[in-house]
């Protein structure tokens, strides 16, 4: 009976361990503490490196070889100097000369003989002035003549044949008002002084003859007569034959030097609104005998034609600057390909920690484009720089096209992604154990 009873009360003492948890069958073993059991079917898959991670990686291989990565940015900078530089200075000059234009104005038209049928010189007709005056949107209109056999000279004692080539012209008194001339010095012809030997130099004849000021003791010898220099022109822009021209008054000149009072010159200011019909207007309004015997032509067309031909020049100057450009990528390329080359034990070790082979073809595309993006940057700046000094020494606004910033950096990144994009392929391909069994 006692066996029994104890039998009994060590299963129960037994059962309530095991309910308690203090049973040593029930106790957890070293397993039951680890927590839940991994999932031995799932994949793992490799973690990207972050672009954070990419630019401080790609700067620190750049930083490991200062002097190749600075000389293979200037080639990408000199590209981008050039190209900024080429843009940076025609868009100057074109606001310039837009200004000059918008000063001038696009509205002054030229009257001037043709030949005849034979070949011949022809004239206009000396009420070719009043005529043209009459048409209803012509605002202003004035006229010089040639006056050929007459000669110029600093003095009585040069040689004939040493004119200098100074045209001398019979000029009526609106003619500064009419071409937009300006006076440096003294004054220009009036009322009084037109009928006396009085003269007017152009600002390239004056220089010729060496003569800066005037007054009463500034005399030339003018066709056989002292004529008194009583103003100084600044350059015409619409009109630059007056430069080198000798002005005096219509009446002298017929009077005193043989003029035949024909008009060789007719400038007519029209409405700007209306310039194009007045020009089909002029020649058989300036000569209704012969309109096919007169030129009529616009003088601001011929310098949008000279500004045309020096854009021209600047497009093969801008070619030039990407050549540059590219021969700067393809000096980044090879830095590059020596880069991968001589790291590739480095790529070995980062293969065998882990990284992939996207991991490393993307470190070396940012090295290229932190490269090529530093080589930019500085070109940015030495083009707007020499763009700034240049327009300045030519008295321009200095205008640097937001586009064209924005066009050279977006240039130097593909350069440096085109350069980089082999070697970095190369790079990924590297398998780890030949990479870290490389010299």
């Amino acid at each position: 009976m006692t066996t029994a009873r104890s039998t009994t009360d060590a299963s129960a003492t037994s059962d309530a361990a095991a309910r308690d948890g203090n049973s040593p069958t029930s106790r957890p073993g070293p397993a039951a503490c680890v927590g839940p059991v991994p999932d031995v079917n799932r994949v793992l898959r490799p973690v990207r490196l972050a672009a954070r991670d990419l630019i401080r990686v790609g700067a620190g291989g750049l930083r490991s070889r200062p002097t190749r990565v600075a000389l293979s940015a200037v080639g990408i900078a000199i590209g981008i100097a050039a190209m900024i530089s080429v843009v940076g200075i025609s868009s100057s000059s074109r606001e310039d000369f837009h200004r000059q234009i918008a000063a001038l104005g696009t509205n002054l038209l030229t009257v001037r003989p043709g030949q005849n049928l034979f070949g011949d010189q022809a004239h206009l007709p000396t009420e070719a002035v009043a005529m043209i005056g009459a048409i209803g949107d012509v605002k202003s209109v004035s006229a010089t003549g040639l006056v050929p056999e007459a000669r110029i000279y600093r003095n009585d004692h040069i040689p004939a044949a040493e004119s200098g080539s100074i045209a001398v012209l019979a000029t009526r008194l609106d003619l500064p008002d009419t071409v937009g001339a300006n006076i440096v010095a003294g004054t220009y012809l009036n009322e009084a002084t037109q009928h006396y030997p009085a003269v007017v130099l152009g600002s390239t004849a004056a220089a010729h003859l060496g003569i800066d000021s005037t007054g009463p003791d500034q005399q030339i010898y003018l066709g056989g007569r002292w004529f008194t220099v009583v103003g100084i022109l600044a350059h015409v822009a619409l009109a630059p034959e007056l430069d080198r021209a000798a002005l005096v008054g219509w009446p002298v000149a017929a009077d005193l030097l043989g003029f035949d009072i024909y008009p060789t010159t007719a400038y007519t200011r029209a409405n700007p609104d209306h310039v194009e019909a007045v020009q089909t207007l002029l020649a058989r309004t300036a000569n209704p005998a012969a309109p096919n015997e007169v030129d009529v032509s616009r003088p601001s067309d011929a310098l949008a034609a000279q500004h045309a031909a020096d854009s021209t020049l600047g497009a093969l100057l801008l070619g030039l600057g990407s050549v540059a450009l590219l021969v700067g990528g393809i000096g980044v390329a090879n830095t590059m390909v020596i880069s991968v080359l001589e790291r590739r034990g480095e790529v070995g070790l980062r293969r065998a920690l882990g990284a992939t082979r996207g991991d490393i073809r993307n470190q070396f595309l940012a090295e290229a484009l932190l490269l090529s993006t530093l080589g930019g940057i500085t070109g940015l700046i030495l083009g707007t720089g020499v763009t700034t000094c240049y327009a300045t020494t030519q008295a321009w606004p200095t205008v640097v096209p937001s586009w064209a910033m924005l066009l050279g950096l977006g240039a130097t990144l593909v350069v440096g992604a085109v350069a980089g994009l082999y070697p970095a392929t190369r790079a990924s391909r590297l398998q780890p154990t030949e990479a870290l069994t490389a010299p």
